[in-house]
């Protein structure tokens, strides 16, 4: 009688593997290219902090200076005036440009065309020189000599208010996409059961779309805040005393640019830094479910030894973590 075992199948002394020691690839070049940029910026920190050129006494007595705590204040309010009037005027686009109607569309399409398509810098000096083209601002019936409000325009376009009008109009057009695509992005569906209970369109787009097209507008409207926080730099060409031009006014006296710059930069990194924070929140909190991994930190990757320097640990665990923090 055959007393063989059936086939596919082994003895039970033959079914047991011995155990099998995992070692870890070694990753050598990854360990040089480290050690090369470790080298690299403590040699670029420490020439920086040697170099007398830089004058660091100049820029510890510039850095709390009032004349910049004052620059700092008109950039900050530029910065938030500026995405106020963007994020409203951009919202406002974007549902022009969704609309049947061909004349709201194009008007948007066009609207979109030239603040996008010219850059701001020209932007900028075109409404800092706007008295040029208009001496007066009316308000008034078209095509008719009646005048209801009638002012010159140098008194009202101040170089603080055509700063504003430039960042906020160019900010509207880049805004007006992302909310475009925040709205399509919701299922058409919603807003067809929406109507069917009766809600009219502008109850359906505030109540039902925009909540839900928020999971892809407010991450990238963070990244368009920390921009405009570094594009106020350029109102300084129409002397709107923001950080940077009450910087350029500092050294166009006492000839430091050099260190003036260093203060100014100091500042701008300090101001992003502080914005990074909610950014990198608002990334998490709307991404729970999308997002692949997750986002995480510098500074999580660094001590969680993602980059094979460290005792390892699973990088889409780290990833976990921090959207499981950001459903709490």
């Amino acid at each position: 009688m055959d007393t063989k075992p059936p086939l596919g199948t082994l003895p039970a002394d033959d079914r047991s593997t011995p155990d099998l020691e995992v070692v870890p690839v070694r990753s050598y070049g990854r360990w040089i290219a480290t050690v090369l940029a470790l080298t690299a910026l403590v040699g670029l920190v420490g020439s920086l902090a040697r170099n007398d050129n830089v004058h660091w006494d100049v820029v510890g007595d510039h850095l709390f200076a009032p004349l910049v705590f004052d620059g700092l204040t008109t950039t900050l309010w530029l910065t938030a005036a500026a995405m106020a009037l963007g994020l409203g005027l951009g919202t406002l686009i974007a549902v022009m440009r969704l609309s049947a109607s061909p004349v709201l569309y194009a008007i948007a399409t066009g609207f979109v065309w030239v603040f996008r398509g010219t850059p701001l810098l020209v932007q900028i000096i075109f409404w800092g020189y706007a008295a040029a083209l208009y001496h007066y601002v009316k308000v008034g019936i078209p095509f008719t000599h009646v005048t209801f409000f009638q002012a010159e325009t140098n008194s009202l376009l101040t170089p603080a208010v055509a700063a504003l009008l430039a960042l906020g109009l160019n900010e509207a057009a880049y805004a007006s996409e992302i909310v475009r695509a925040g709205i399509q992005s919701v299922d058409p569906g919603q807003t067809e059961a929406a109507h069917s209970l009766g809600m009219r369109p502008a109850l359906t787009l505030r109540r039902i779309v925009l909540p839900q097209a928020m999971r892809v507008i407010i991450p990238p409207m963070g990244n368009e805040t920390i921009n405009m926080l570094k594009m106020t730099a350029l109102v300084s060409v129409i002397s709107a005393h923001d950080l940077m031009s009450n910087i350029q006014d500092v050294y166009a006296q006492n000839y430091q640019v050099i260190p003036m710059l260093v203060v100014a930069s100091t500042w701008y990194l300090a101001l992003v830094t502080v914005l990074g924070v909610p950014q990198a929140w608002l990334e998490r909190r709307y991404g729970r479910g999308s997002a692949r991994g997750g986002h995480v930190s510098p500074f999580r990757r660094l001590f969680a030894g993602a980059g094979g320097l460290f005792p390892q640990r699973n990088v889409n665990n780290v990833a976990n973590d921090e959207v499981k923090e950001g459903g709490r």
